[in-house]
């Protein structure tokens, strides 16, 4: 069984590049510090260039890219990340299923004047960070994490990062197979229709996943 604390999943520029982020903005959060604890959490990789964030760190990275996006600087994200852990008293607060309630009562606080109103200048921060936070599924049992919805998929094709599946790899939630085998046979020449018989999904699925990984490539 994955533990999803410390097995490491991810390299980090994996995770900047499922959470759309740059690479220097991931390092500099692994070496950082909230709270006494990692800004993001990390484990010592087997050997250089091998996976060293585990899933709950992925989710504390996505957490923190959503208040990035939002234009907090980075003063005031770490001040909000460890209020988070000293609210919740988890060093994983960030990856916790109280961040939906507690920690988003902090961050509204640690958010300027003029950023009550995000983006477009008419829905409010609060709509605006439950809003990212409704990609992340919780496990009723410990209350943290179970698997995080990549944004940049369509709703018709979701996309999931679940450390039960694919060991780190993005999977189709319907069918959980991976992302890339999806798109390799794809690539291999296979029309968008036989793709989709093949993994029991719909062709405009296909397409979507497709479209969007090549984009992102």
């Amino acid at each position: 069984m994955v533990d999803k604390f410390r097995d490491p999943m991810l390299t980090p520029r994996e995770v900047a590049r499922h959470l759309v982020i740059p690479p220097t903005t991931v390092y500099h959060w692994l070496s950082e510090k909230a709270n006494g604890a990692p800004l993001v959490h990390h484990v010592a990789p087997e050997k250089r260039g091998r996976p060293s964030v585990p899933f709950v760190a992925v989710v504390e990275a996505y957490v923190l890219r959503s208040l990035r996006s939002l234009g907090l600087s980075m003063p005031k994200i770490k001040d909000a990340a460890a209020e988070v852990r000293r609210v919740i008293d988890s060093p994983y607060a960030l990856a916790t299923h109280k961040i939906t309630t507690d920690g988003v009562d902090v961050f509204v606080h640690y958010a300027d004047d003029d950023l009550a109103r995000a983006g477009d200048n008419q829905r409010p921060f609060r709509d605006v960070i439950e809003g990212y936070l409704r990609y992340i599924e919780w496990d009723v049992e410990d209350g943290f994490a179970s698997s995080l919805r990549l944004r940049q998929y369509p709703d018709v094709a979701p996309v999931v990062l679940d450390p039960r599946f694919g060991w780190g790899a993005p999977i189709v939630r319907s069918a959980k197979v991976p992302v890339k085998t999806v798109v390799d046979l794809w690539r291999a020449g296979e029309s968008f229709t036989d793709v989709a018989y093949e993994y029991g999904l719909t062709t405009e699925q296909v397409e979507a996943i497709c479209r969007v990984y090549d984009g992102a490539a």
